[in-house]
């Protein structure tokens, strides 16, 4: 397992990198990130480069056998290319060039920026793709399918949207745009959504266009690959993603890099209330499923942050070292902090390194220092991964569809797919979130919330699981649209009717208001947000609507189809319901659970087909034991232990 850190050596007076060189050796680090904003340093002026400064640099680090990762720094374009290029600027909804002066003011479809984007990729693989010293090279910087609105996306929609279409006729019947007299006579009159409220206009006009910017950002992605492929084939290539408004469909963007990795900043407020608990489990579980391998985390968080919020507080004793553990536990290889100093100029100042801008190195350094030093250790992992029996469905057109036409009152897509996750690794069990074309044959049990925009693909592939012997949980909202985001003239859930047997005679949308379902057993839960009024055909009814003109209605279904059984929830409860709920698929499916696991604790299982390493992390500020069911060996200490007693934010790793 290695450790590294983001370094700008660009921000830094020369004389410090052997100082802080010799200290990263001293202190154990293995990689160094650097170059991700430093397009102005490496090209000051159009066509004129300056390498030596960054020569030194990876010369000074390699001196310590600690690989580089080294960024292609085109989300911060040098100010003379603005000024020379303006038709490179990023265009907003309202027609209107962005101030630039911020980094991320690019737009990656301007045939300009594409050429000295490409340029200076080809410059820096030229010199450095076959230095031993580059461990990976890093494309752009939290890589974001921004809705831009120039000519060159106007004109380039324009061939996406002919090249998918074919006719302007065809365009004009998918869109709906007899609705408000929006039909095209013209292909010029096709233009990106506008700066009015997307509730306002054509879905499917929306959803293209978003689907138009991913594949846009995808491009990108793999054009500047190549060109360092071109130079080196065996070059590893990554993209530090994040979880952004405009994310990229994150399946077809790792399809273009060789590992994903991911800037991984935790949440550092804790909230006592049950279904408010913060973890960052649910996003590496969910950067793990991109590609279903290992990755790395490019940022980890190093200090408080802020710099366009205020800042959020320090980090708690034992957070620096048991985050990155924490990724460690889903699946992370290699985890590198951001940053290692506080920058003491530009936006991020306030946004803290290992060391602060004193340049005393404080508690938060030692307590990498001590991950540092552990590192080691870990070797033990470093060929295992998580094998999981539970997947969650994701998909990032479902997620647009609903951000394009809001529900009703507090009804989120992502909060579904969290619910279920927590309930499931509330048990100890691995969850993989991934694509609902994947492969799902290996899962025993797959939850597919909300399947809002109907994708034949992922429709064939849910019943071919379930036909196959497994076991589905749908939810409210699913087969309510066709691919291009209108809806389907049929009973709800339309295409998933077969599935669960049922249909959905009617429906109310009751937002933040709170109803009352009774399951099988008699036991009572709150739902709210949606509420699906379901007429049984070959299913039965797992829970029943308590209250409302629709009493004793079925809200949640169980159907036998072929050799599988698919589950419907036609509302949204609280965790205690997904909870039970997990807990009962869990025991149905032979899915092993981990009972009375205490407060905050987050279990889960990395194997390498021989051995099982089990990771069990106290998310908290509380001290916890928990009581194995014999005795195993420390991988930290070397112990065997038959009782965990874990501080707040510690971790224990045991071999099975």
């Amino acid at each position: 397992m290695k450790i590294g850190v983001d370094y700008y050596p660009e921000q830094w007076d020369s004389s410090l990198w052997k100082a802080d060189a010799d200290l990263m050796a001293k202190t154990g680090v293995k990689l160094v990130r650097i170059g991700e904003f430093a397009w102005s340093r490496l090209e000051p002026k159009d066509g004129e480069f300056c390498f030596e400064w960054l020569d030194e640099v990876i010369k000074t680090f390699s001196r310590h056998a600690m690989g580089i990762v080294l960024c292609v720094p085109t989300s911060c374009p040098p100010l003379w290319l603005y000024e020379t290029y303006p038709d490179i600027i990023r265009v907003d909804a309202d027609g209107k060039k962005l101030q630039t002066g911020i980094r991320a003011h690019r737009c990656i479809n301007a045939p300009m920026f594409n050429y000295f984007a490409k340029r200076i990729a080809e410059q820096l693989a030229q010199r450095y793709a076959n230095d031993p010293a580059i461990a990976a090279w890093q494309i752009d910087n939290e890589i974001d399918a921004y809705p831009c609105t120039c000519e060159a996306c106007q004109g380039q929609f324009r061939d996406w949207l002919t090249e998918k279409y074919d006719t302007l006729e065809n365009i004009n019947s998918a869109f709906g745009n007899s609705v408000w007299s929006g039909n095209y006579s013209d292909i010029s009159q096709i233009k990106p959504p506008n700066s009015y409220p997307r509730a306002w206009q054509n879905p499917a006009l929306c959803l293209e266009y978003s689907r138009f910017s991913s594949d846009s950002a995808i491009r990108f992605v793999k054009d500047i690959a190549l060109v360092i492929k071109k130079v080196n084939p065996k070059a590893k290539v990554t993209s530090n993603l994040c979880f952004c408004d405009n994310m990229p469909d994150i399946y077809g963007i790792s399809g273009e890099l060789d590992f994903v990795s991911y800037d991984n900043y935790p949440p550092l407020k804790r909230d006592d209330k049950a279904d408010e608990k913060l973890s960052a489990a649910f996003c590496l579980d969910f950067i793990r499923g991109a590609k279903q391998k290992n990755f790395w985390i490019m940022e980890q968080l190093s200090g408080p942050t802020g710099s366009w919020a205020p800042m959020s507080p320090a980090p708690r004793p034992g957070q620096i070292k048991g985050y990155a553990m924490q990724a460690m536990a889903h699946g992370a290889d290699t985890v590198m902090f951001f940053r290692w100093r506080t920058a003491v100029s530009g936006a991020e100042m306030f946004w803290h390194g290992l060391i602060d801008h004193s340049n005393v190195p404080g508690r938060r350094f030692a307590e990498f220092a001590e991950l540092c030093k552990l590192a080691p250790k870990l070797s033990v992992i470093e060929t295992t991964e998580l094998v999981s029996e539970i997947a969650v469905l994701y998909s990032s057109d479902n997620e647009r569809a609903f951000d394009i036409q809001p529900q009703t009152e507090g009804f989120d897509y992502m909060k579904q797919l969290e619910a279920f996750h927590a309930a499931f690794t509330g048990y100890g069990a691995n969850v993989d979130i991934v694509s609902p074309r994947t492969d799902l044959s290996k899962y025993k049990a797959v939850v597919a919330p909300a399947m809002f925009v109907y994708d034949k693909a992922s429709a064939e592939n849910i019943y071919r699981y379930v036909i196959k012997g497994g076991t589905l949980i749908l939810t409210a909202r699913s087969g309510v649209k066709d691919p291009v985001n209108n809806c389907i003239m049929e009973t709800l859930p339309t295409v998933y009717r077969e599935v669960i047997g049922a249909v959905v005679k009617e429906y109310d949308p009751i937002g933040i208001e709170e109803q009352t379902i009774t399951d099988f057993a008699g036991n009572k839960y709150k739902c709210s947000r949606w509420c699906d009024i379901l007429e049984l055909g070959t299913a039965r009814a797992y829970a029943e609507y308590a209250d409302g003109f629709y009493k004793g209605s079925a809200a949640v279904t169980m159907n036998r189809y072929c050799s599988g059984v698919a589950y419907y929830i036609g509302t949204v409860c609280g965790s205690d319901f997904y909870r039970k709920f997990a807990s009962n698929i869990m025991k149905q499916t032979g899915i092993p659970r981990l009972k009375d696991l205490p407060e905050g604790v987050e279990v889960t299982t990395r194997t390498n087909g021989l051995d099982d390493y089990i990771f069990f992390f106290n998310n908290s500020e509380n001290e916890a034991s928990i009581t194995l069911p014999k005795e195993m060996p420390s991988i930290i200490d070397g112990s065997e232990k038959s009782d965990l007693k874990l501080g707040p934010f510690d971790m224990e790793i045991v071999r099975k």
